[in-house]
């Protein structure tokens, strides 16, 4: 009889998905739980340089440093086993778990929070920041670890899961990013990483308790049915209750996000303009309101017309209920700048920069123009005065006005050396005489509105 398509599907199916002759025993399995759950002597001290290797990563903003501390941290132990405890109704192993995850945490804390405090650097870098908010990522993420982490565990292959897992679920930098916040006394760090913490500690022993479900792994004989009931109870209310913050604090990032979206097509599409540009925006909330403060770079616009144009556009944005504030100019610089503004240090070095630039090369232009006006100068007064020349003083065929800077070719004592002149230089049909020469030296002098002037005598070409 032959085999339908179906039934071919479902048996590659079953054939690439099968378990069968895969899994070690339930009591090897357990064995290797149970040992990873104990926390004594040398899993203790490994545990502290974990959490100093993975401060110090956090530290220097070194993400290398931070996936060593997590590879070395024996803590995914007391997790999985609280887990299994869970799964086959070990109390005594849940007990003991959860006591040596709380020392471990505790021991962790600790030794992140006098590492902070003895550290000289402080600065908060973008490692420690991704510790503090926690979202319906991080829950999925841990969930997901987990379960990868009982397979791992009850599977003859093992492979590299477990360290995968270890890097994952990031047990080790939420502790040190709590260590700071008590160290520095910024406790929404401290609360906000520890969360993190929790989320990953619940939801991968619930996934070891979902897999060792799965698996179908027999229970204790001495388990007590209603206290088995009770703990279920227990632990299916915690993993909703866990989520719920998490749920809560990954809807505002996605209305975060979505908004920032609309800003960056606002700004990219209302504000353009042909001698400015804005070179950081900023999104944030006060008292309630929510701003968005641009800051503009380049030649400084009216505010007034400026705000008139764009705050009825950002309707269109969804950003209606957004105030606007625009900085630009010498407000740029002004100490609330410094302590609200989203342009970071070296931002603020490139604009100061720039501007210095744009002044140099003002001054530049403003004194080549000097230079054409007064050239320019020199030649209309030469022009407008001619044919005045050629009726007083006819002898006078071509005259140019200028003024030349004179060097001694030998230095006086007091004297500078150079000396600005007044210059007419002419080219004469025939010589003037020394009367006619001082009428023509006086007329110039008169005309011109100078002091002196100096002319030289061209020879005909």
């Amino acid at each position: 009889m032959s085999t339908g398509p179906s039934h071919t599907l479902s048996g590659f199916l079953v054939n690439y998905f099968s378990f069968s002759g895969q899994l070690i025993s339930q009591a090897e399995a357990e064995e290797s739980i149970r040992d990873g759950v104990s926390f004594k002597g040398t899993n203790i001290v490994i545990l502290i340089l974990a959490i100093l290797i993975a401060s110090l990563g956090l530290n220097t903003n070194s993400t290398a440093v931070i996936i060593g501390a997590m590879l070395i941290s024996p803590l995914m132990g007391p997790i999985i086993g609280s887990g299994l405890g869970v799964g086959v109704h070990d109390f005594d192993l849940i007990k003991r778990s959860l006591r040596n995850l709380a020392m471990a945490a505790g021991f962790s804390v600790i030794a992140s929070t006098v590492y902070f405090l003895i550290s000289p650097v402080n600065e908060q870098h973008s490692e420690l920041l991704a510790r503090t908010s926690p979202t319906i990522y991080d829950v999925l993420i841990a969930f997901v670890g987990g379960f990868a982490g009982i397979l791992a565990i009850a599977s003859r292959n093992k492979g590299n899961v477990l360290p995968g897992v270890a890097i994952a679920t990031a047990l080790m930098p939420p502790l040190c990013t709590a260590g700071y916040g008590l160290a520095t006394w910024q406790l929404h760090y401290f609360f906000g990483a520890f969360y993190l913490f929790i989320i990953n500690s619940i939801y991968i022993a619930f996934a070891t308790f979902i897999g060792v479900k799965l698996m179908k792994y027999e229970h204790t004989t001495a388990a007590d049915p209603e206290r088995s009931r009770r703990v279920m109870k227990w632990v299916y209310s915690l993993a909703i209750l866990t989520m719920l913050p998490a749920i809560y604090l990954t809807f505002n990032m996605l209305r975060t996000n979505k908004l920032n979206v609309e800003v960056d097509k606002f700004v990219t599409e209302e504000c353009r303009f042909p001698a400015t540009q804005v070179i950081s925006k900023k999104l944030f909330t006060d008292n309630g309101q929510r701003y968005l403060r641009l800051t503009l770079l380049g030649r400084t616009l009216p505010a007034d017309s400026l705000m008139l144009a764009l705050e009825p556009r950002m309707r269109y944005y969804n950003l209606g209920d957004v105030k606007l504030e625009i900085l630009q100019g010498e407000a740029a610089n002004s100490p609330q700048f410094d302590n609200v503004s989203a342009l970071t240090t070296s931002m603020r070095d490139i604009y100061q920069v720039t501007q210095s630039t744009i002044e140099r090369q003002q001054n530049d232009i403003d004194s080549l123009r000097a230079i054409i006006a007064d050239e320019r100068s020199n030649r209309e007064i030469a022009l407008n005065i001619a044919p005045e020349v050629r009726v007083l003083f006819p002898e006078v065929r071509d005259l140019a006005i200028s003024r030349s800077i004179f060097a001694a070719t030998e230095h006086a004592a007091g004297s500078s050396g150079t000396d600005t002149v007044n210059v007419a230089m002419v080219y004469m049909h025939k010589p003037l005489s020394p009367t006619m020469l001082k009428r023509f030296r006086e007329y110039l002098c008169a005309r011109l509105s100078v002091d002196k002037i100096e002319i030289v005598t061209i020879p005909n070409p």
